[in-house]
């Protein structure tokens, strides 16, 4: 199955819109290091890198937020068990085991080693696996809906992690010297504003330094809690799953509020399976169990101890360490929380790049910041508006308690839909009876929803944000979508099909003029708007006409010699398709070489690119109202320009437009 993603398809340039409706498709993370990209015609690394060298790769990329989630997750957990100024060691070993076992099962168990065999050609993340669900499904509409909603929550974690990272990390500062607590806000707003103008730049070089950073981190955990647990060996009775049901059963609805902090500790796990085609299964996975796992175990253990020791204790993470210590733990915290946020963000701009590439939003100009990984880009617009976005919550809401709350929905979310479809993937691809299917992801899935349900209790604490930003964007998408669709239909009743065309053209030819033109289009059936404009007005013909178009498949990348197929139409016109993996960026020029194999000779010196470029203008009779006009105005004119997108040479390019109404 393919989908069309041309200039004059689903994603407009500034005033143009597409001729065809959007379509559909899935996306994940970014290519494998070490590749060689088709279009780009370079490797995608200098060499491969070894197995140790990807695996401490992952755990400064991969567990960047799950590795920062001690700061705050067991202090919350326990806060339902403080309501009534009486914290028993049943509940403080009920939380540490709920938090544990939550580790085991959600991260180890379903992530480590189910999610991360169900890769797409080598790719990850919910995109991913909704194109694998669809393909066992046959294309399901209801399974694209449940993608899309988990690829929307996904930018609310992307606002929320830089802003609960930060905060609970300057938090430290206060415990170092009270004299800090009124600098504590601006210094997380001036460390936020750093991370976001300084990703212009590139990842490349803070990449490096991200893995040994996190290493250092994970080491710090272990060792601070040592001490701890051998003051208080009982705390090991938290590894008895017996003690995290014993709470669950006995706190009513109190164990479910606990159950939205806990859930805490496993936010970023989805990160596991999103930056599988970047780094691979064995090191993520060798990271996690040799080093990540048994760190925050321990460091659990070590807070629980803590408290058991001394109940009154209200920050257990920083109280582990030594006064001399607390200083440069607050700045690794620091490094640490940039290192989450930096995660996150570089997957909203993947998920950014796939959306567009699948024509649910317009084209954003996309800037490659490395010669060498085709995954590191940079979305000034997506910067921007995160910038805000996370300037925003931390100024309002002060504090990472009060974020908590927000945290856990946008989360939950993705991970229980990321198991619905996990579920259908083992069942339908992997031919596993219903039973067996049922049997290995119900669990799963029962947990995430208790653990959505928990979180759900605090959609008025804050739960409504990550909720307002997917429910945004959706809306934004469907807009998108939605315009297209209407105008598709509009511009359809005047269209002349290409054959029809060819044939009156034959019959009584123009004035041919020498080289080659290539008009683009979303539909090749039909005479591209650019042609018949151009020979209305200019009344010429070149000798060589290529009707071409751009299409997005359902597979990270398109390999193969269907890449480009090329298909004569009549005298001087050729049909020509090419196609793109959905994490590729597409590149016209490089990509018509390819047909010199096929026989077709052209001079990229003497060739032309004519594009349709359409205003929009509201119509009084619109098949949307009069907002989601305006919306889809708004969203065409700052789309970024086909030129750009398709890596046009920018002086080998002619723009026709047109008016149209919506």
């Amino acid at each position: 199955m393919t989908h069309p993603a041309t200039p004059s398809g689903p994603a407009a340039q500034p005033g143009a819109v597409p001729d065809k409706p959007a379509a559909t498709a899935p996306g994940a993370a970014s290519l494998p290091a070490g590749t060689l990209d088709p279009v780009e015609g370079q490797s995608q690394g200098h060499a491969a890198p070894g197995l140790w060298t990807l695996a401490v790769g992952s755990v400064g990329v991969v567990y960047g937020d799950i590795g920062t989630s001690p700061l705050y997750a067991f202090r919350e957990a326990l806060v339902p068990a403080r309501y009534d100024n009486i914290l028993l060691p049943e509940e403080v070993l009920g939380t540490a085991s709920l938090i544990l076992w939550a580790l085991f099962l959600i991260v180890t168990v379903k992530y480590v080693a189910i999610l991360l065999r169900m890769d797409n050609n080598g790719e990850g993340g919910i995109l991913s696996l909704m194109a694998l669900a669809r393909k066992a499904l046959g294309g399901s509409r209801i399974v694209f809906a449940l993608g899309l909603l988990g690829a929307a929550l996904f930018y609310g974690d992307a606002v929320i992690t830089p802003a609960i990272s930060v905060l609970s990390a300057v938090e430290g500062l206060k415990l170092v010297t009270p004299a800090f607590e009124g600098s504590v806000l601006p210094i997380t707003v001036a460390i936020i504003l750093a991370l976001f103008l300084v990703q212009s730049r590139g990842t490349s070089k803070v990449a490096a330094f991200f893995g040994p950073v996190m290493v250092v981190w994970f080491a710090a955990l272990a060792l601070a809690a040592v001490p701890h647990i051998f003051g208080n060996l009982a705390v090991f009775k938290a590894l008895n799953p017996w003690y995290a049901v014993h709470y669950l059963l006995g706190h009513g609805t109190g164990a479910l509020v606990a159950l939205g902090a806990v859930f805490l500790a496993v936010t970023g796990a989805e990160a596991l399976f999103a930056d599988l085609g970047h780094f691979g299964r064995r090191p993520i996975q060798i990271a996690w169990i040799g080093l990540v796992f048994p760190s925050l175990a321990l460091n659990y253990l070590g807070q629980a101890a803590l408290v058991l020791e001394k109940p009154d204790t209200t920050d257990p993470f920083f109280q582990l360490f030594p006064e001399w210590a607390l200083l440069p733990m607050v700045i690794l915290a620091t490094l640490a929380t940039v290192t989450a946020s930096q995660a996150v963000i570089t997957g909203a701009f993947s998920l950014s790049r796939q959306a567009i590439q699948l024509g649910l939003l317009p084209r954003l100009e996309i800037r490659h910041t490395s010669e060498s990984h085709s995954g590191q880009i940079f979305l000034p617009q997506i910067n921007v508006l995160l910038m805000v976005g996370v300037v925003v919550l931390a100024v309002v809401f002060r504090s990472s308690s009060a974020l908590a709350s927000a945290y856990g929905i946008a989360v939950t979310g993705t991970m229980l839909l990321t198991a619905s479809m996990t579920f259908l993937v083992v069942w339908r691809l992997w031919r596993w009876s219903p039973v067996a299917a049922a049997a290995l992801m119900l669990p799963f899935i029962v947990i995430e929803f208790l653990f959505l349900l928990s979180n759900l209790l605090k959609v008025l604490e804050g739960g409504y944000v990550p909720l307002l930003l997917a429910a945004g964007l959706i809306v934004l998408m469907w807009t998108w979508v939605r315009g297209v669709t209407i105008l598709f239909n509009k511009t359809r009743k005047t269209d002349v099909p290409i054959l029809e065309l060819v044939g009156m053209l034959e019959k009584s030819p123009p004035h041919h003029v020498r080289g080659t033109a290539v008009f683009l289009t979303s539909d090749p059936e039909i005479a591209p708007a650019a042609l018949l404009h151009n020979l209305k007005h200019n009344k010429v013909l070149h000798e060589k006409n290529v009707i071409l178009t751009v299409e997005t498949v359902d597979t990270p990348r398109a390999n193969g010699p269907d890449r480009v197929r090329l298909e004569p139409i009549g005298p001087g016109f050729f049909k020509v398709v090419m196609k793109f993996g959905y994490m590729e960026t597409p590149n016209i020029p490089k990509t018509l070489v390819l047909l010199r194999k096929q026989g077709f000779k052209f001079d990229i010196m003497a060739t032309s690119f004519f594009l349709s470029r359409r205003s929009i203008r509201p119509a009084a009779h619109s098949g949307m109202p009069l907002w989601q006009d305006r919306i889809f105005i708004t969203l065409a004119k700052n789309a970024n320009d086909a030129t750009d997108f398709f890596q046009i040479p920018t002086g080998r390019v002619v723009e026709v437009g047109t008016q149209v109404t919506v």
